[in-house]
């Protein structure tokens, strides 16, 4: 480029600062922070800029980021997109790493964190097993963690399975870190998974010290606060004013940014260290300057500007744009500002370009392309015309428009043309979702719930066929609501904001009222808020009669009280909630009744207050709803839980097989039998409900027609670690101690890091003789859960047989520590005592 030229990025960005022309205040503010040294007690750490929409905030912020680059700063611009600490924490690397200083470590322990956080799964199983496979889903694992949550566990552990035996829950959540800390073999990985921030924050504060000696200023600048702050706020103050991750050189300035000022409990004592910048729409006096900057200065005009627009700088920046020639030129910018601003556009393409880039929540150059219908090249020209735009924002990579002038602009063109409208949204809607099956082929499922592309990807989807008034939208959203529940509230609220955005967009005031009262269940009561206020809307079909019932229908009792009605009659107790992923029978497959977006244009009051929705969805909700009961060991309700569930789809195998599981573990061992033998009937290649009925069966003293059915189990699926363990038990009845252990052996082999099928195979040897081999065992079993009190107590008795009676004595005193109520293990106790003692 010759000398003097200017680029044309550098005149974009001239005219973008252009319209900061009254925040010079602000501005001289934030920069003159940077002539203090931190020692300075005129120098600020915290920055925190508030105001309403339209006020400029996002502007601001902007402008103090090239300001601090301007003083030689490392920055780093976070918004609403992400939804985390750790995803916070993921913006950051990327933008360091964009001006030549990689956060090494910080980006090593992120790809740890999602790595142990998928592994955390696996762990989460052993916690709670022994478990027949497959009944569970993702969903009501996540329900799971949500019950032990109340036990004192960290939220953010996924997925839990459902089935669960008596004698492994014995301590619930403090067992699920030990088994986490055997698995991982490292304190930190435990809390790497369950308290993510307490272990990045500190390599964060470290990487922040070492990179603090190569550049003279470190800016964090954190917009939407309104979004982000809900979690960012606690964090950041904890980072800014205490040492409990580590110390934070004192070069680094952070701004923050949002609707409200900074909360005064929380912020107070930080007063003499931060500067709150509220933000008023311009005064008479800023916005003429801001019109003068811009070219308009004839008074009639800027009277009428000033009138239209209460001085605020997006609007002002509008009407600026324009050029108007006198007052009549000046209309409403709020109603009519693309119109306003096209009147001056002679490119009947750059006009259609303008209107185009509305329809999109997010622009870059693919989607554009798709939105202004046109060639990839005319999209690349068209698209560095909409950089321009005064209403353009840019955010990372992408643009967004400003929502005060988006708004009118689809406004305009829904009134203007329904079937564009439509025909725009439903080809957008089309790109989404073949980007997305893109970002599909060849993998995991449910893995595509943790890829941030995928789920931007399904959200746009998602919010295009909303708009474009798809009558399958409506209970595809809702459906995917419950599976990003299960991934935890930070992608539930996308959703949820997702549905709010396309009501408004749409102007369907009502689905805008739905996603408020949705954002307010998740902000009170989380994920499982969201699930509980979707059943509250529900006017579920009237069950088929007898259904819910289990078995073939008849009613049963529980012990001590009359027959249990059918859906179920216990009390629902507390309400937890969590998605079950794709692959559920009756998925995507919404019945007839499943409420529709409106058809003709909406308005206020066109959608009734109470909606139905899917049958199988309903019944989902039901059944992670009794995997939370479970995880509480409140089966019983778990029972009635399911019985709603088969009130809704009483042909359901996974439901039937699950609830007799359940009612296996509390004693209902006929009513389980029959559930158990309906779920094989109507599945006979479920190996789940196979094993669950076997071990029924046991219990019933059938030990013949247990082996049967774990045959069976077995035969579907040769390596099923907990058929195997009762197929050991089978043997041990039926006198076969060498099948007993040849079951163990493979039980072992199947799942090594099971601590039951190990502490089991201890048992089959000790009753062969073989004391110092099932002390191995016993080892194994305590290496992998050292909670496990049966494992203590069994190798006391083996060191017992062995003559070991200080180490039987020490092994069976912990086994009472665990379990104080633990009969046998006190029996095996006095015997050792009176060996001792003689």
């Amino acid at each position: 480029m010759a000398r003097g030229r200017v680029s044309l990025q550098e005149r974009v960005r001239r005219r973008t600062r252009a319209g900061l022309v009254a925040r010079r205040a602000e501005r001289e503010l934030f920069r003159r922070n940077f002539d203090t040294s931190p020692d300075d007690e005129r120098h600020r750490f915290l920055f925190h800029v508030h105001g309403a929409a339209g006020v400029g905030k996002t502007r601001l912020v902007k402008e103090f980021e090239h300001l601090a680059r301007e003083q030689g700063a490392l920055t780093a611009y976070v918004d609403e997109t992400s939804g985390s600490v750790p995803e916070v924490l993921e913006a950051v690397c990327r933008q360091f790493a964009l001006q030549g200083h990689r956060l090494k470590d910080l980006e090593r322990t992120l790809a740890t964190h999602r790595e142990r956080r998928h592994e955390a799964e696996t762990a989460a199983l052993a916690a709670l097993d022994p478990a027949p496979d497959g009944a569970p889903s993702a969903g009501g694992m996540a329900l799971a963690r949500a019950g032990l949550a109340g036990l004192g566990l960290v939220p953010g552990v996924a997925p839990f399975t459902a089935v669960l035996d008596p004698e492994q829950l014995a301590h619930g959540a403090d067992r699920l870190r030990t088994v986490l800390a055997a698995r991982f073999r490292s304190h930190e990985d435990v809390r790497l998974v369950l308290d993510p921030a307490s272990v990045l924050t500190p390599v964060l504060a470290d990487e922040l010290d070492a990179v603090a000696s190569d550049v003279p200023w470190l800016v964090l600048l954190l917009d939407t606060y309104e979004r982000t702050g809900p979690f960012l706020d606690a964090w950041l103050h904890d980072l800014l004013t205490t040492d409990c991750y580590g110390v934070l050189p004192d070069t680094v300035v952070v701004v923050t940014a949002g609707q409200h000022p900074a909360d005064p409990a929380r912020w107070g004592t930080f007063a003499d260290f931060m500067t709150s910048l509220p933000l008023q729409p311009f005064t008479e006096a800023e916005a003429r300057g801001l019109l003068a900057e811009r070219g308009v200065t004839a008074e009639p005009v800027v009277a009428e500007a000033l009138r239209l627009t209460g001085g605020l700088p997006v609007l002002l920046s509008t009407i600026a744009g324009t050029r108007p020639a006198g007052p009549e030129d000046v209309t409403d910018p709020s109603a009519t500002a693309v119109e306003r601003f096209l009147k001056w556009e002679q490119d009947p393409g750059r006009r259609s370009a303008a209107l185009a880039g509305a329809l999109p929540r997010l622009l870059d150059v693919d989607v554009f392309a798709v939105a202004a219908d046109c060639d990839r090249d005319r999209a690349e020209e068209l698209y560095a015309w909409v950089e321009t735009l005064p209403f353009a924002d840019r955010l990372g990579g992408r643009l967004r428009y400003h929502d005060i002038v988006r708004a009118p602009m689809l406004r305009l063109q829904r009134g203007r043309s329904p079937r564009s409208w439509t025909d725009g949204h439903g080809r957008l809607a089309h790109a989404f979702r073949t980007w997305r099956e893109q970002t599909e082929s060849g993998r995991d499922t449910a893995g595509l719930w943790l890829d941030e592309t995928w789920c931007e990807l399904r959200l746009g989807e998602l919010y295009h066929r909303l708009c474009a008034v798809d009558p399958t939208a409506v209970p595809d959203t809702l459906q995917d609501l419950v599976e990003a529940c299960d991934q935890g509230e930070a992608l539930a609220g996308r959703w949820i904001r997702m549905l709010e955005d396309a009501g408004r967009d749409a102007g369907v005031p009502d689905a805008v009222a739905w996603g408020g009262q949705l954002a307010g269940a998740l902000a009170a009561g989380g994920t499982e808020g969201v699930l509980d206020t979707l059943l509250t809307w529900t006017v579920p079909p009237p069950p088929p009669p007898g259904a819910g019932q289990p078995g073939s229908g008849a009613a049963w009792t529980q012990p001590g009280s009359g027959p249990v009605p059918a859906g179920g009659a216990y009390p629902r107790g507390d309400t937890w909630s969590g998605p079950v992923p794709a692959g559920h029978p009756g998925y995507g497959t919404p019945p007839p009744q499943t409420r529709m977006w409106p058809q003709s244009r909406p308005v206020h009051g066109t959608i009734p207050d109470r909606i139905t929705l899917p049958a199988p969805l309903l019944a989902r909700i039901h059944r992670d709803r009794a995997l939370a009961h479970a995880a509480r060991h409140d089966r019983m309700a778990a029972v009635a839980e399911l019985g709603r569930a088969l009130a809704l789809t009483p042909d359901d195998p996974r439901t039937l097989g699950l609830r007799g599981e359940f009612l296996r573990a509390v004693g209902l061992l006929t009513e389980a039998a029959a559930d158990l033998e309906r779920a094989t009937a109507l599945d006979p290649a479920d190996a789940y409900a196979w094993a669950s009925l076997g071990a029924t069966r046991l219990a019933l003293r059938h030990p013949e027609g247990a082996r049967t059915a774990l045959d069976r189990a077995l035969a579907l699926k040769p390596d099923y670690g907990w058929a195997l363990v009762r197929r050991a038990r089978v043997a041990r009845e039926l006198g076969d101690p060498e099948g007993r252990l040849s079951a163990l052996d493979r039980a072992v082999a199947a799942d090594p890091d099971s601590a039951w099928a190990h502490c089991e195979r201890g048992d089959a040897l000790r009753a062969a003789d073989r004391d110092r081999e099932a002390l191995d065992a016993y080892d194994r079993a305590l290496d992998l859960d050292p909670g496990y009190a049966s494992a203590y107590a069994s190798r006391g008795v083996a060191h017992h047989r062995l003559g070991h009676l200080d180490q039987a004595l020490a092994d069976l005193d912990r086994a009472l520590e665990l379990n104080p109520s633990y009969a046998w293990a006190r029996e095996r106790r006095d015997a050792v005592v009176q060996d001792r003692d003689g």
